[in-house]
């Protein structure tokens, strides 16, 4: 038999399926299925605390055996709920259905039409979904980042004191260190989490167009906005939007996809440097027994792991940006384009983590290149024309700068020799000179 793996249409379920199969716990159909049968169970209850006049006989102790059928929800249990989809039409409806069904079971068939009692499906969908994201957030998506933020700091540690040649603009400039340009990007997406911490989850739960109007016309005695928001936060721990129309704003959703595209783009900017580095051989890779690097040459160990890490990354920036631009736009009260665009939230954080996995794997085969490091910091003794030229205007020196680019702009090599003869010529003070004498491209660090 083809494995379902050979048969699937995306590679989140295919060939990355291993990678990233803790998120169907959380972004699957059956995740999603389970999610609104809690929030469905959970309100049911809510309406019973109340109490409701008709709930005042529906026995307390019948709680945790409602909940039962979200703790315990199987896949063969979301396979009857699609069989029962397939008649409605209607997912929402058929989890009410299903509900039903369990409730006639145990005999409390008196209560059944307060299951989904008052409610439109985004009452369930928008609280359903912040819930999963939220739950994902915490379980798996940050423990996952802060084991690669974890392994960064290792390494930054490692490399604290090992100086290396800086580029920009590609070209050689002011030598740093190998450890603190990994510091760089953990204090980078570290102040990004620190944002997180404060987008809240919002969820819509208000009726069909957000005013409560079946509820209110029922039992006009309740509070019943006070009821939502007391539900919404202390029973699934997410907050309230209101007012709202049938759907949510998804104004704070879309704060956080772009915070996780941000994220994100900082670890495309990491994968890149370390890319880089290797292909200068600052690093070696850890080389695996029986691992091809290129199908025509043999000698090739390629950086696949930050190549792997960079494209998932772009796609899910790219599925990232589309939610957020899309889902806080809604024509009038509602359309329908949100229900299928949500259907897709999964897929970014999936891609996302395929390449934390990547990164981590990536990181942890490099072997630092010190002899290259060291020689390509030889070679660069122009890099000291700044700590020259900065001392000597220090000293008052005339036109310090202009006569280190003369020195260095000549497109010939400057080694030691060279700015030691260029040192010994100035008409400054033997102290001063025996300054200048000590500065190489290897203690030209900075702070």
């Amino acid at each position: 038999m083809v494995s379902d793996s050979l048969l699937s249409v995306s590679p989140v379920d295919g060939r990355y399926r291993k990678q990233c199969e803790q998120l169907s716990e959380y972004f699957s159909e059956y995740a999603l299925i389970r999610y609104r049968i809690r929030t469905e169970i959970e309100y049911f209850i809510a309406l019973c605390k109340i109490p409701l006049p008709q709930l005042k006989g529906f026995p307390a102790e019948s709680f945790d055996r409602l909940r039962e059928l979200y703790i315990n929800f199987t896949p063969a249990d979301a396979e009857e709920v699609k069989k029962i989809e397939s008649v409605t039409n209607h997912d929402v409806k058929a989890v009410e259905y299903f509900i039903k069904e369990r409730l006639k079971d145990s005999g409390l068939e008196n209560y059944l039409e307060f299951i989904h009692f008052g409610l439109t499906s985004q009452d369930i969908n928008n609280t359903a979904v912040p819930l999963s994201i939220k739950e994902y957030i915490s379980d798996i998506y940050l423990p996952e980042l802060n084991s690669l933020l974890d392994l960064l700091d290792k390494l930054s540690n490692e490399w604290g004191d090992i100086p290396m040649l800086a580029h920009t603009h590609g070209q050689p400039a002011s030598p740093t260190r190998v450890g603190k340009e990994v510091k760089v990007f953990t204090v980078r997406i570290r102040e990004q989490l620190n944002y997180l911490a404060n987008i809240p989850y919002s969820a819509k739960f208000g009726g069909a167009t957000g005013n409560m109007n079946a509820h209110h016309v029922t039992y006009p005695q309740i509070e019943w906005n006070k009821f939502a928001s007391d539900f919404v936060e202390k029973s699934l721990g997410l907050k309230r939007s209101y007012p709202t129309t049938q759907i949510e704003h998804y104004d704070n959703l879309a704060a956080l996809f772009d915070l996780m595209r941000r994220i994100n783009t900082i670890l495309i900017d990491l994968a890149r440097d370390f890319w880089t580095y290797i292909s200068f051989e600052y690093f070696r890779q850890k080389i695996k027994a029986g691992e091809v690097g290129s199908s025509a040459m043999p000698h090739k160990v390629n950086p696949i792991d930050f190549e792997n890490a960079e494209g998932n990354l772009g796609v899910a920036n790219a599925i990232f940006e589309h939610l957020a631009s899309k889902l806080p736009v809604s024509r009038l009260q509602r359309d329908l384009t949100d229900s299928t665009v949500l259907r897709n939230v999964g897929v970014p954080f999936a891609h996302t983590m395929i390449s934390f996995k990547s990164l981590v794997k990536g990181l942890n085969k490099l072997i630092i290149n010190k002899e290259v490091i060291e020689k390509d910091l030889e070679s660069n003794w122009a890099v000291v024309a700044e700590a020259i030229q900065t001392i000597l205007r220090r000293e008052n020196y005339p036109k310090p700068y202009e006569a280190l680019k003369d020195l260095t702009r000549t497109n010939e090599a400057v080694t030691s020799e060279t700015i030691k003869r260029f040192i010994e010529g100035l008409n400054i003070s033997k102290e001063v000179k025996d300054e200048l004498l000590k500065i190489t491209p290897h203690n030209y660090t900075g702070i």
